[in-house]
């Protein structure tokens, strides 16, 4: 058997299998290349994630070892970029050998919707999984292989699914692409030419800089406050005003009809910085974290720290 230039594998998500998925494949990769696209099966998806990181982790050990050391390229989508984190997460031998991760529309601050079904973290099926925040294995990978994020903004901030705020991290790079829902966001041409942009030259998409500016600091101590779940940008036009913040910053609240609290974070041109919410549970937290925020705002003015 002929050695392939790499190996890419491409994963389906949540509710899906992998023909969609199996066309972007087909669109980026090389006539020399080893495609592997794996179908969990869509009600398999619908359960819990471990057997599906399992499956996966199983076909690409053997598939390693037919053509070691071939070098690895991975497309997950929604889910499917949750597992192969978890699967990356078992292997950090592989590390070396990834010339590139790519997370098209991928939950991996933890899935909104999910939150919502299972609001008092019960462990409802599948929902628990992809509610789980896995930006601390995404910076961890991130900072050893080039990795990009692709997300949609379709609808105030989502692509109809899954926020555009839960699908960042830091380490890697990001492009957002307007009017592509998530469904299509798995076989769409503009994402296939950005996959390609970046394997040409992965230096060549934005990459952020490392965590020190004030707004950085303040969207991690957001992202860090429990039970805290990334939000659509549409309650945004609906808050007031909490605190006004150094750098012309300001944190804004809204309170919905179901009396979830949301908070946003903005500029001094009104754009949205971050948006998140929290459940019923974690109220009282998300006020005392944003007091926490606004005390330590005092102390950066009383100080002069620009």
């Amino acid at each position: 058997m002929a050695q392939p230039d790499y190996i890419l594998y491409a994963q389906h998500g949540w509710a899906d299998v992998d023909r969609g998925i199996g066309q972007l494949a087909k669109q980026v990769a090389s006539p020399n290349a080893r495609v592997v696209v794996p179908n969990l099966g869509f009600l398999n998806t619908w359960i819990r994630i471990a057997p599906l990181i399992d499956r996966v982790e199983a076909i690409a050990q053997q598939t390693q070892a037919q053509h070691a050391p071939t070098p690895i390229r991975i497309v997950g989508h929604s889910m499917g970029g949750l597992i192969w984190l978890e699967v990356l997460a078992r292997h950090p031998e592989w590390w070396p050998l990834v010339e590139s991760l790519v997370l098209v529309a991928s939950p991996v601050g933890g899935a909104d919707l999910s939150r919502m079904i299972d609001p008092l973290s019960l462990g409802i099926g599948i929902a628990r999984d992809l509610g789980t925040n896995r930006r601390a294995i995404a910076e961890k990978i991130a900072a050893e292989v080039p990795t990009l994020i692709i997300a949609g903004n379709y609808d105030a901030g989502s692509d109809g699914i899954v926020p555009v705020e839960c699908t960042k991290f830091h380490r890697a790079s990001y492009v957002e692409i307007n009017n592509i829902n998530h469904a299509r966001m798995k076989q769409h041409p503009a994402v296939a030419s950005i996959i390609q942009q970046f394997w040409q030259n992965t230096s060549c998409l934005c990459v952020p800089e490392p965590i020190e500016s004030y707004c950085d600091k303040v969207i991690r101590h957001l992202q860090n406050i429990p039970g805290i779940t990334d939000a659509h940008y549409r309650g945004f036009t609906r808050s007031e005003v909490w605190a006004y913040l150094p750098h012309h910053l300001v944190l804004r609240t809204w309170r919905s009809r179901l009396n979830i609290h949301h908070v946003f974070l903005s500029n001094s041109m009104g754009d949205c910085l971050f948006a998140g919410f929290v459940g019923w549970p974690h109220t009282e937290e998300l006020y005392q974290s944003l007091a926490q925020i606004r005390a330590h705002s005092y102390h950066l003015e009383r100080d002069g720290c620009k």
